[in-house]
């Protein structure tokens, strides 16, 4: 060994799923004493020396005993120069661990690193296992494009992006926004520098999964045995608010733990050594070659079986096959109800055992435990419940707008309406607020049917009468024969309702607020004609079409023509 590796010593700080509220990995971090202060600067400068400090990282870690993932911190330009890390690649062999259980922190700088390169390295390690994180983000100059380019499985945000207030909504407007780019990229979001319970809230209210900081605990020479964890405030375990929370439930990559594995000729007493050996291990997978569960193995099932009177003798040196289930897999990209339905369909006798998460090759990434699915589940539905409308039991604006960002991310063409109910303050004073709230009552009902037989559109209740709807632009029709074409009443007074539509094909608006401020005038629009009316627009263009309605109301000024409502272009009369 070189002698600088006499003065450097390794500090371990633990990843927190702030889903599970456990230890999801461990970063272990360089720390150079007295004598060795130049050697972190000159891995930058030299991969050899990146890559060897590394692979040190890991073989310091073997020595904790630890079974959690690791990070472990190396150069782009190591990764790039160097695509083999043939170092690394030779100490998890060593100490018995396997690739996809470290992850590589890529590290800054990237401006003179050569982007095909890095890529193709990149492509590389994750053939054989690795996992990738893009770290520092928000303070360092990884291009935005190789961000999307490199896809990676989890983004870290540097620490800086917690040190300001917590009230800062900017700051914390972009945390949110590359939660929703871990969404697109299918990775997970993790934040550093988390030290105060303010910063931990706020962290959990703009959606981020994983977090590091001196609250839950400082890094040590050892591993932390426990962890602070504040108690859950009031945001969502799941994740963010709703815009965030994909329809069929957060990712389940959000709730994975460690898997303790072992190789299939593992025998019985192996097995038993190693559950009595890690008490927090609620079972044991049996793995092939290439790291693809074979068997599982249930810790209360496995050690009752041989507490029996006969059970050492019959089964300690024999294969733990003999004792062992199939395995109940989920692919990484599946959803925390996915999970639930592997467990219906499954034995009755097994409804609490883990369920094994298998990346693209079906090497397992960890397992999640159905009580961190269940209670995170239960939680988002509360959080749901909440944001409710209580008169029509439709989610608020905040749901639509979310998705409408979401398919301006995936360049989906999209139709976003505006309904409300024409004299809405003078049906109350005529007939009532309980005929006005049982007529919303009976709109948003209308509105859910159509949506129920649209699986792409979402239906949002602003607040008194005012609802929202996203649609696929094909799928406008059943919506306007709904509640434009149907009679409407409020304590036997006739009622109209106004719709206002723009249609944005992909590309034309960045934004839900774009998209709302090109609606505003269609809305104006629709208000102006007579009876039930529908107002039809884009937002590169001040043209309206006419779908429902009477012109003879529409105030005329005096430069456009008749017909034309003000601020217009014109009005074509349409179906």
């Amino acid at each position: 060994m070189p002698a600088w590796t006499d003065q450097l010593r390794f500090a371990y700080q633990p990843v927190v799923n702030l889903a599970t509220g456990s230890v999801a990995a461990l970063e272990i971090l360089a720390r150079p004493e007295d004598g060795a202060v130049d050697v972190l600067a000159s891995a930058r400068r030299h991969p050899e020396l990146d890559v060897e400090l590394a692979a040190l990282a890991v073989r310091s870690a073997a020595r904790q005993e630890t079974l959690l993932p690791l990070h472990v911190n190396v150069f782009a330009a190591t990764v790039a120069e160097l695509p083999a890390l043939t170092s690394l690649g030779k100490a998890v062999r060593d100490v018995g661990r396997r690739p996809w259980e470290i992850t590589l922190d890529l590290v800054g700088p990237f401006t003179h690193v050569p982007h095909r390169s890095l890529l193709e390295s990149v492509a590389g390690l994750r053939d054989e296992g690795y996992r990738i994180c893009a770290d520092g983000i928000g303070d360092g100059d990884l291009p935005l494009r190789l961000l999307g380019d490199l896809a990676p499985d989890l983004v870290k945000l540097d620490g800086s992006l917690c040190a300001g207030p917590a009230d800062d909504r900017g700051r914390w407007a972009v945390v949110s926004a590359m939660r929703q780019l871990c969404e697109q990229v299918g990775g997970l979001l993790a934040i550093e520098g988390v030290e105060t319970e303010r910063q931990y809230a706020a962290v959990r209210e703009a959606g981020v999964q994983l977090a590091q900081g001196h609250l839950f605990a400082p890094p040590a020479r050892r591993p932390a045995a426990d962890i602070y964890l504040p108690p859950a405030g009031p945001a969502a375990v799941g994740g963010p608010p709703a815009p965030h929370g994909p329809p069929d439930g957060p990712p389940v990559a959000q709730f994975l733990q460690p898997a303790a594995l072992l190789p299939m000729s593992a025998s019985a007493g192996a097995v038993r050594s190693h559950l009595t050996g890690f008490p927090a291990v609620s079972g044991v997978l049996l793995v092939d070659t290439d790291g693809v569960p074979v068997r599982a193995i249930d810790r209360d099932r496995f050690l009752l079986s041989l507490s029996g009177r006969y059970g050492h003798a019959l089964y300690a040196d024999r294969p733990a096959l003999r004792l062992a289930d199939r395995p109940r897999t989920v692919g990484a990209d599946a959803t925390a109800w996915q999970v639930l339905d592997v467990i219906a369909e499954g034995d009755r006798v097994r409804a609490g055992d883990d369920v094994a998460v298998v990346d693209e090759r079906g090497r397992c990434m960890g397992v999640v435990h159905l009580a961190d699915i269940l209670r995170a589940l239960a939680e988002s539905r509360v959080e749901e419940a909440a944001r409710l409308n209580p008169l029509t039991r439709l989610p608020g604006s905040d749901a639509v707008n979310g998705e409408v960002d979401r398919w301006i991310a995936e360049g989906r063409a999209f139709a976003l309406s505006w309904l409300d109910v024409d004299g809405f303050k003078q049906v109350n004073d005529g007939a009532g607020f309980a005929a006005g709230d049982e007529l919303i009552r009976a709109v948003g009902r209308a509105l859910a049917a159509v949506a129920a037989r649209e699986p792409a559109a979402r239906v949002g209740h602003i607040g008194g009468d005012d609802f929202l709807v996203l649609a696929e632009p094909q799928a406008l029709d059943p919506f306007a024969e709904a509640v434009l074409d149907a009679p409407w009443s409020a304590g036997g007074l006739p009622v109209t309702l106004s719709l206002a539509t723009v249609v944005c094909p992909p590309g034309s608006v960045t934004g839900h607020r774009q998209a709302a401020a090109a609606l505003a005038p269609l809305k104006k629009a629709a208000k102006a004609l007579a009876g039930a009316s529908w107002v039809l627009g884009r937002p590169d263009t001040e043209r309206t079409e006419l779908r429902r309605g009477t012109l003879a109301r529409v105030p005329g000024p005096a430069g456009p023509p008749c017909g034309s409502p003000a601020g217009h272009g014109g009005v074509r009369a349409g179906g």
